[in-house]
């Protein structure tokens, strides 16, 4: 993306234009390249500043029937309707003062330098500069394993954002050497209002999501408590980042749990085509090399509950700074291992015994890689010769 595009000093927020699949070198047929034909693409692009994944379907809404009626809407033109301006003024207006409270105390005793001990490939100083080159690997779970998913969801209670949520920490307690003291940061959709679910905007807050483990609890004890820590959060959802940063005194250019991202995304309809007087547009597929890395590690669910296959998949996508496609492919396999341990029926163990079993308990080493060591171990004790017994023990921690 050029970022000349934009310039939020003068509030250059849109950029819109049409991409030709053929211009015609034709004199007697030039006049063919000022209408939009076939397979031409009409790309638009807001600034993550003044838009969000929510607004996305209301611009186009709105865009289709301000084409279609030539006329915008009677709500835009309303002077009592309520705009993204009014939301801004109001939230600067509402007394906060519990919120604050609620997240001083939510990152209290919490080392804000702490960086998470993922398994990186080299490191990168406070001073380097940040590339957007992402080490990007997608994975579906199989319709039985969904099922099981939505399935534990629903018999506890929780929604399926949660349990993501969830299967990270326990995740991340194993990845990282059985630290207890995680915290992460989650994108909330913060239109906490019915008003403000029709207004284009950048209503997304990125907030801190800090746990304190016991390694003794079960899942089933960790499912419950991320689902209470969520339901406290969301009450203070719309608490300014900005302003936790600043009564914690950090440095919004430097904070860890920032580079540790975990997102839940649901399909939940289908609106792929859009509507101009008798022509008709589609969204354009992404390739995967499209995406960038503004994080060091970032984790997304997506949940497609319109879908009959492949419908819940999730992807990571981490920083090419730290991190080798390798490295990150073989985390994406031990985060499927242990997704397969808690909800696949044609695992080795019950998921009834593991659910209840402390979380130390779950493993991220591969079945190949307990393999390749029994047969070091073997091969090493064909070539002793002394009686005894010997006693090995292998633990990804």
């Amino acid at each position: 993306m050029n970022p000349n595009l934009f310039d939020l000093s003068t509030g250059h927020v849109f950029h819109a234009e049409i991409l030709k699949h053929q211009i015609s070198l034709n004199e007697n047929e030039n006049s063919g390249n000022e209408f939009v034909m076939t397979s031409d693409v009409l790309l638009i692009a807001f600034h993550h500043a003044a838009f969000d994944r929510a607004s996305r379907s209301i611009f186009f809404n709105d865009l289709c029937s301000a084409y279609n009626t030539n006329a915008i809407s009677i709500e835009d033109d309303d002077d009592e309707s309520l705009q993204y301006i009014d939301y801004s003024v109001h939230e600067r207006l509402m007394d906060m003062t519990t919120s604050r409270d609620f997240w001083c105390l939510q990152l209290e005793e919490y080392n804000l330098e702490h960086r998470l001990s993922l398994p990186v490939d080299r490191h990168r100083s406070s001073n380097d500069h940040r590339s957007s080159s992402a080490c990007f690997t997608e994975i579906s779970f199989d319709n039985d394993i969904s099922q099981s998913f939505v399935d534990y969801a629903s018999i506890q209670h929780v929604t399926p954002f949660q349990l993501g949520l969830s299967i990270l920490y326990a995740f991340l307690f194993k990845l990282t050497h059985d630290e207890n003291d995680l915290c992460i940061s989650c994108l909330n959709a913060n239109r906490y209002k019915t008003e403000l679910h029709n207004i284009m905007g950048m209503f997304v807050s990125t907030l801190p999501y800090r746990v304190q483990l016991d390694r003794h609890c079960s899942f089933d004890e960790l499912v419950k408590y991320v689902q209470e820590k969520c339901l406290s959060i969301l009450e203070h959802s719309h608490y300014p980042l900005q302003h936790i940063l600043a009564n914690s005194h950090i440095d919004q250019s430097n904070v860890p749990f920032f580079q540790t991202v975990f997102d839940f995304i649901t399909v939940s309809s289908v609106n792929d085509l859009f509507t101009f007087a008798d022509v008709n547009l589609q969204p354009v597929s992404l390739e995967q090399l499209s995406e960038v890395a503004k994080f060091d590690f970032k984790l997304t669910f997506i949940y497609n509950l319109i879908s009959l296959d492949n419908i819940l998949s999730c992807r990571f996508i981490c920083s090419c700074d730290l991190f080798e496609n390798t490295t990150v492919t073989k985390m994406m396999q031990r985060f499927e291992y242990l997704f397969e341990q808690l909800f696949s029926m044609n695992f080795n163990l019950n998921q009834t015994d593991l659910v209840v079993s402390p979380i130390a308990k779950l493993t991220l080493i591969l079945p190949d890689e307990v393999n390749e060591v029994q047969d070091v171990t073997f091969y090493r004790q064909s070539n002793i010769t002394s009686e005894g017994m010997s006693l090995f023990y292998l633990s990804y921690t």
